[in-house]
């Protein structure tokens, strides 16, 4: 563990190419979300034997229902099927014949039907109010670390790193969600962004742990060189970071496997974020403190900005 730190440019290009791919899916197909966010219904009914799914839609679109997307829940002796579409109110006239129409496929149970109906008005709501959550958590977060870590150098260094690998997870569970949104019509609903927000707990208690560390070890080895101090701190954390995020990867796997259908989403948000969320707190976070004591990320700014003005000064080639 002693040269973790030493290797911070491989771990920052290591997330660099996880990210990419995540915020380019984010950036050109963005994400597929469900009634929750857009308004609409989305209705699950249950026959007795097994019916194609194509069936399903050509009566609904025979009916006014073009827009209706249709899949197959639960396990497939169930024969449960979900059906997204624009508002339908139960009890209204058209899902009356809508229900007729279907039952010329098959024999549909009652007991197995459910109807969720959110309004677009209600949807942005839920939209805006779920944005304001992270923003929300977001500066908690900072104010909280700045004030744990307040009889530090720099206290607020430790809440903006904890927020950087915050961000990072963030990110690259929205982007996995994006691409499997594009490839296999997977949607993201409101309980998404409670999987989000644990997830934003998680990865900041993680990367607490190993602050805190760091914080003692410099109280302790005062003459050592802080890349060295937090090669100390990952190696005694380390264990105990990977305990804790196995038993509950282990835990989010045998949910996601013989758990129901209707939290798969969930779980698997979990699952991924958990896992990358172990990772930022200890090769993200920690290696962005050394970075900027080493005054790494100020030299990169300073080059940034240099690269900047001389683009800005280059005469075009009508100028010249």
């Amino acid at each position: 563990m002693q040269h973790l730190a030493g290797k911070r440019k491989l771990w920052f290009a290591i997330s660099a190419g996880m990210l990419v791919p995540c915020i380019l899916a984010l950036i050109v197909w963005g994400l597929s979300f469900g009634i929750d966010f857009t308004g609409g219904s989305a209705w699950e009914v249950q026959y007795d034997r097994t019916v194609n799914t194509e069936d399903i839609a050509s009566v609904l679109a025979e009916n006014g229902r073009a827009e209706a997307t249709v899949q197959q829940v639960g396990d497939s002796d169930e024969h449960r099927y979900l059906i997204r579409l624009g508002e339908l109110q139960e009890g209204s006239a058209e899902k009356d014949t809508l229900s007729d129409a279907l039952g010329s496929l098959g024999t549909l149970d009652p007991a197995g039907e459910a109807l969720e109906t959110v309004g677009a008005s209600v949807g942005n709501s839920i939209r805006d109010r779920s944005v304001l959550a992270v923003v929300a958590a977001s500066v908690g977060i900072l104010l909280f670390i700045a004030f744990a870590f307040r009889n530090t150098q720099n206290p607020l260094l430790y809440g903006v790193c904890a927020i950087v690998a915050m961000l990072h997870d963030a990110v690259f569970v929205l982007g996995v969600f994006a691409i499997l949104g594009r490839f296999l019509e997977v949607e993201v609903d409101a309980l998404f962004i409670t999987a989000l927000l644990t997830i934003i707990g998680f990865s900041v208690h993680d990367t607490i742990v190993v602050f805190d560390r760091i914080r003692e070890n410099l109280k302790l080895n005062p003459d050592d060189s802080f890349e060295e101090i937090v090669n100390y701190s990952i190696g005694q954390t380390l264990v105990r970071s990977l305990n804790t995020s196995i038993t509950v990867v282990i835990t989010l796997l045998a949910l996601l496997l013989f758990g129901g259908s209707t939290t798969r989403e969930f779980i698997l948000a979990l699952l991924i974020g958990i896992v990358i969320g172990t990772y930022s707190s200890i090769f993200n976070a920690s290696q962005l403190l050394v970075a900027w004591d080493y005054g790494e990320v100020q030299g990169l700014w300073r080059r940034f900005r240099r690269t900047g003005r001389r683009s800005d000064h280059e005469p075009s080639v009508t100028e010249a």
